[in-house]
């Protein structure tokens, strides 16, 4: 087989866009740094302020088990439910919303216009607006769950949908079947796997964000630990933390382990892959019944929130831009600089790790393992908490939700960075070894030669994400405009609040067409 080369226009535009991207990255990082009056050692002296805190948090402490217990699997729960309600909407949504399988030009506007609203709005954004309208409990952390999740899997579902071959439509179609029988029998066999892998990793993200709903009366776990850090019980938060830790490190591990399962062929056969996958179905199903039973969620309510909730949203309509003022023009550039410079300290940082992480061109296994596991034990801390520990440690404002983000950022990109490495084409690094080149020449010639593009658009999704989680990091003080936002909604100025949603969502939307349209140029 011949090495895969890039076509001309494309190595050639990459000439170009590579050094301007950089240059504009440096220059916005450091306006966006004096803007928030962000230092480069307040990174360094944030992480020795935390060091302090947890001391204050030794030895941790798990008080009331029973009840700790009881919300950790109301978390999970949660997260299963939201999740499989998103994807009951999100199935027929991407056929409506498919370039190829939807019923007209209208119908599919509409539908694009659903999936970009909720993906663009925050879940925990929605949590605050649900438990204004329906009161403190699972049911609007469900919510929630489901509605941001319906922007993640109908995108990933109906691009799954735009991507199947045509063939098999055409020959159901000949037989002279209407439109539904064609959709089940010529497409959803095509795009299963593609959706079995979409749902599994929703449920492993949608338990990370469920830990932190309780913060704003949500349900779960995170109200426990909402409540020891109020009373200064550090022990206490610490123990709670360290139980979220090992639900989300085992979860992960259970993610892997199911793909691996439902997506990798079987040594024993088709049968023994698809009694798997009805396995893991029953399960599926009867975690999701038992759901409504231990949440003691009433089914109806899955559709009687929608009166509650359209009074409630129905008072942010017309939105009032006038009372905030310069104060909303702040927060809005505040928020956007604290995603910036977090994500250009997570780059710096995650890009050292995630080389690595890498097993191909690890320089030892104990260094490879010692990576990983930095990079699985960042990322199973949701950032809401990071962002909890910093405000803890560094007082209010925008540096610590600057620190947490940066933080985070280091288990989101450096295992994006790890994969992409391992993914490159060995020739190059085999190359390097014969002319007797060390490690350091392989990561400088044959690595990052390689990995650039795809580090680019890694980071820039990074961004996405970093900007998108900063709207909603003033809930516990870490700047932003989310400060702004909880406490309109605390103080029922709903019309206030109205604009502040329209903002983050311009923002976050004009964010994710920008990176979208960058990252398609590296292709």
């Amino acid at each position: 087989m011949e090495p895969k080369t890039e076509p001309p226009q494309t190595e050639s535009r990459r000439r170009w866009l590579l050094p301007s991207l950089g240059a504009i990255a440096v220059v916005l990082t450091l306006l966006s740094a004096g803007y928030i009056d962000f230092a480069p050692a307040a990174l360094i002296d944030g992480l020795e302020d935390v060091q302090r805190l947890l001391g204050r948090m030794l030895p941790p402490r798990v008080d009331d088990t029973g009840r700790i217990v009881s919300l950790a699997f109301d978390t999970l729960l949660m997260a299963v439910l939201g999740t499989v309600l998103a994807a009951i909407v999100s199935v027929p949504l991407a056929f409506l919303a498919a370039r190829n399988t939807t019923p007209h030009p209208i119908v599919y506007s509409v539908a694009r216009a659903i999936i970009t609203f909720c993906r663009a709005m925050p879940d925990l954004l929605f949590a605050v607006l649900f438990v204004r309208a329906l009161g403190i409990g699972v049911l609007p952390g469900i919510l929630a769950l489901a509605l941001h999740s319906i922007g993640m899997l109908g995108k990933l579902f109906t691009d799954a949908i735009e991507e199947a071959d045509s063939g098999p439509r055409e020959a159901v179609r000949a037989t002279g079947v209407g439109y539904v029988r064609e959709m089940i029998n010529a497409v959803v066999p095509q795009v299963v796997p593609a959706w079995i892998a979409a749902f599994v990793y929703r449920i492993d993200i949608n338990l990370r964000m469920s830990v932190v709903l309780g913060f704003v009366g949500a349900g779960g776990i995170g109200f426990a630990l909402q409540d020891a850090l109020r009373g200064l019980i550090y022990p206490r938060a610490l123990g709670i933390v360290l139980v979220i830790l090992a639900i989300i490190a085992a979860m992960e591990l259970a993610a892997i382990l199911l793909r691996r399962m439902l997506l990798v062929p079987s040594a024993a056969g088709p049968a023994r892959d698809r009694a798997m996958k009805m396995g893991a179905s029953a399960v599926l199903i009867v975690t999701t019944i038992a759901s409504f039973v231990v949440l003691e969620l009433d089914p109806r309510s899955l559709f009687t929130w929608i009166g509650p909730s359209i009074e409630v949203f129905g008072r942010m309509v017309p939105p009032d831009f006038s009372s905030l003022g310069a104060d909303l023009v702040d927060a809005t550039v505040q928020t956007i600089a604290i995603g910036i410079v977090a994500t250009a300290i997570g780059i710096v940082l995650s890009i050292p790790v995630g080389i690595l992480a890498a097993r191909n061109v690890t320089p030892h296994p104990v260094v490879y393992w010692l990576a990983r596991s930095w990079i699985l034990l960042v990322r199973a801390v949701p950032e809401l908490i990071l962002a909890v520990v910093f405000v803890a440690a560094l007082g209010l404002g925008p540096v610590a939700g600057t620190c947490a983000l940066a933080i985070g950022s280091v288990g989101f990109l450096g295992k994006l960075v790890a994969d992409a490495v391992e993914e490159i084409d060995s020739g190059p690094l085999e190359a390097v070894s014969s002319v007797g080149g060390g490690w350091w020449n392989k990561i400088v010639n044959a690595v990052v030669p390689q990995a650039v593009p795809s580090i680019v658009g890694s980071s820039l999704y990074l961004l996405d994400v970093n900007i998108r989680t900063s709207t909603i990091l003033g809930i516990v003080g870490a700047g932003g405009i989310g400060f702004l936002l909880f406490e309109s909604i605390r103080t029922l100025n709903f019309d206030v609040a109205g604009a502040i949603v329209l903002v983050i969502f311009v923002v976050v939307y004009a964010v994710e067409r920008v990176s979208g349209w960058i990252r398609s140029l590296l292709v």
